[in-house]
């Protein structure tokens, strides 16, 4: 036996580093996003989210956000640090996102309506043909060749400018693929219109119908975008904005007897006092008043008032929960009666439902085993797919003529001997080696795009989280949510997570003699509709069923813990 110290190995302190990365396209985008960051020295790891176009960096104190953001815009990924100071906001942050993603949006329907425009155009010239009625200057290859120029250089502009960009600094992406395709098309297509004598054949409708059809795909890539965005913004609208700043009066407060009770130090203030100002301007123990029927801004300690506290945003139980002088409060949870004042006692980056929110933008960033293989595969296909067009144009260059000259031969042979009526004697002249060759390398680099490959598992993940986070399930990330589809088991601790979260009136039964089910009902009705307890919305949902009436109420009163009270009728 060898014994040997236990000798823990010191660790090195990291910083995480967040950036929103703009110009991504594709997993390989993605990949080439990665790649970058990683190469940077004092990058310990990297993730980078196609959906929410953020790069979370975990690097050594050393390395400066500054540095990444320029390695990553000199490489054409414009990028910008995310700033951690309290005056900026996530809500800020995500709302800046959707802006320009509706602005990106707006740019991309202009561009589409433009390209869509010249496919039909450029199909009604073919359709001509078709039909034997050639459309008056919509047939000839000039008009066409007009179309495609249009189409290449007015909206697919950014599509040629991001591709070949990519393909000069070494990471091609998609854009790449369809750069060199269209250009590949359209260049062959001109030097067969410009010299007519070697016999090529001109199609130009394939530049116009390739970016047509690549930009109606961007446009439905950019709603699903949005749409997985839209869950997790509804989870950020959970948190206030906005609070209502009240004095402490405990700080006015020179001599304190112990034997005053806390509400005799602090009586509530007058909400006409109170000063709206944005949720992150508050400190750790300040006031904050929140009226019946608002969210609680932060977490806090309620110093002043009783009320009941709907806390299904964070417990799922739809009962609300009576709270009383020196209970806990939850940023989030709804204010459902009475007029409360509560101590600060976490600010607005630190409350519970700022942890949450954190931990599902965290787990979108945890990417599954099968996204991984996603990217992993994402990263090298440009590069596979350019080098088979190249394998492709070489073969059918130097072996595919000889095969077509077999094969016309052999069909020749055939339509002889069948004594084909009009194909004795015709001379069936091959293609040219060189245009078959181009045509399939072109074909095989413009169907070949990673589109769904890194946009179909990214946002199957953010959607699943964003929309788990919203019903009170958080998962911890795309790991997790692929392991799902193995249980076989769910147990859950408690009855109120499986109810509707909508009390109903199920049974009336009433104890003096002279009163029917629906006079209670009635009465109880009247007596619950000035205020919006879960319990008396279901028996006015009830009276209303019933088409009951309410009756006339005076002197209405809520006695927090208890219930209402008023005189109905005398």
């Amino acid at each position: 036996m060898i014994a040997t110290a236990d000798r823990s190995l010191p660790t090195i302190p990291t910083e995480t580093i967040t950036l929103d990365v703009g110009g991504m396209m594709c997993a390989g985008c993605v990949s080439a996003v990665t790649r970058k960051l990683k190469q940077q020295v004092g990058v310990q790891d990297a993730v980078v989210n196609l959906i929410t176009e953020v790069a979370t960096v975990t690097a050594l104190p050393t390395l400066t956000a500054e540095v990444l953001t320029t390695a990553l815009t000199q490489a054409g990924f414009p990028t910008t640090a995310r700033s951690h100071q309290i005056g900026q906001r996530r809500t800020d942050q995500l709302a800046a996102l959707t802006q320009r993603r509706t602005e990106q949006a707006s740019k991309q329907r202009q561009r589409l309506a433009i390209a869509l425009i010249l496919v039909l155009v450029s199909s009604a010239g073919h359709l001509g043909h078709a039909i034997g009625r050639p459309l008056p200057g919509l047939g000839n290859d000039g008009f066409h060749a007009v179309l495609a120029g249009l189409a290449l250089f007015i909206p697919g502009r950014e599509i040629l400018r991001d591709g070949l960009k990519g393909l000069l600094k070494n990471s091609p992406n998609m854009n790449t693929l369809i750069a060199l395709g269209s250009l590949l098309a359209f260049g062959t297509s001109l030097v067969a219109l410009i010299y007519p004598a070697i016999g090529w054949e001109c199609f130009f409708d394939e530049p116009v119908m390739l970016i047509g059809f690549i930009l109606l795909g961007r446009s439905l890539e950019a709603w699903a975008r949005r749409e997985a965005l839209s869950s997790f913004q509804a989870l950020i609208s959970l948190q206030p904005q906005t609070a209502r700043l009240v004095r402490n009066t405990t700080i006015d407060t020179t001599i304190a007897s112990d034997e005053k009770t806390l509400s005799d130090l602090n009586p509530n203030p007058n909400p006409s006092e109170a000063i709206v100002i944005p949720v992150e301007h508050l400190r750790l123990g300040e006031w904050v008043q929140v009226l019946p029927g608002e969210q609680i801004p932060v977490d806090g300690i309620l110093v002043s008032g009783n009320s009941t506290i709907d806390e299904s945003m964070l417990t799922g139980e739809a009962i609300p929960v009576e709270k009383t002088i020196g209970d806990k409060l939850t940023a989030g949870t709804l204010n459902r009666s009475g007029l409360i004042t509560l101590e600060i006692t976490q600010l607005s980056s630190n409350t519970q439902l700022a942890k949450i929110i954190q931990w599902v933008e965290d787990a979108q960033t945890r990417r599954a085993p099968v996204q991984q293989l996603a990217d992993r595969i994402a990263g090298y296909f440009t590069y596979i797919v350019i080098s088979l067009s190249v394998l492709t144009f070489l073969g059918w260059y130097c072996f595919g003529q000889s095969v077509l000259i077999d094969s016309q031969s052999a069909m020749s042979g055939m339509d002889h001997m069948a004594g084909m009526p009009g194909m004795h004697g015709i001379d069936r002249l091959p293609p040219s080696p060189l245009l078959m060759s181009l045509k399939l390398a072109i074909s095989l680099m413009v169907v070949a795009c990673p589109c769904a490959l890194g946009l179909a598992t990214p946002t199957a993940l953010i959607v699943g989280s964003s929309l788990g986070a919203q019903r009170g399930l958080l998962i911890r990330g795309g790991d997790v949510l692929q392991q799902v589809e193995r249980l076989d088991t769910v147990v859950f601790d408690k009855t109120g997570t499986l109810t509707m979260g909508c009390p109903q009136v199920q049974d009336i039964l009433p104890i003096a003699p002279n009163l029917t089910p629906d006079r209670l009902l009635q009465l109880a009705a009247t007596l619950e509709s000035g205020t919006q307890h879960p319990l008396a919305l279901a028996i006015l949902t009830a009276a209303q069923t019933t088409k009951l009436g309410l009756l006339s109420m005076h002197d209405s009163q809520t006695i927090a813990g208890c219930g209402v009270q008023a005189t109905v009728e005398n």
